[in-house]
């Protein structure tokens, strides 16, 4: 009998100070998903070679890589099905993603107070 091939884990590219590349991480945690993390750096061909768009989060999940924070949670969200972050309803589901860039922005906007804690937000 042929022994099956273990899935590797995804691989998510990140910086640790971006917001986007942050919620990613949240996610990723909170439903429990096994993942390996890459930092890294502006202008690093390796990474360039796997996004071309060059901005983080990228998630590789085997052959697949996706870039965007948002379209990476909803990829996370359906196909790893343990702890949903969303409810299985449809219209209750499109009221949370409807609702969705409002909360990453605060997102992004606490994760600037905390690392910058002189800068004010709106001035």
């Amino acid at each position: 009998m042929a022994a099956v091939a273990a899935e590797k884990k995804p691989v998510l590219y990140s910086v640790w100070m971006s917001s986007c590349s942050y919620r990613v991480r949240i996610a990723l945690n909170l439903k429990g998903i096994d993942y390996e993390y890459r930092a890294v750096r502006r202008g690093d061909p390796d990474f360039e070679k796997i996004n071309p768009i060059k901005y983080v989060p990228a998630l590789v999940d085997g052959d697949f890589t996706l870039s965007d924070s948002l379209a990476i949670i909803l990829y996370l969200e359906e196909k790893y099905l343990q702890h949903p972050l969303l409810p299985r309803d449809l219209k209750k589901k499109a009221l949370n993603i409807q609702a969705a860039p409002r909360r990453l922005s605060a997102i992004r906007e606490q994760s600037i107070a905390t690392a910058y804690p002189s800068t004010r937000l709106g001035s």
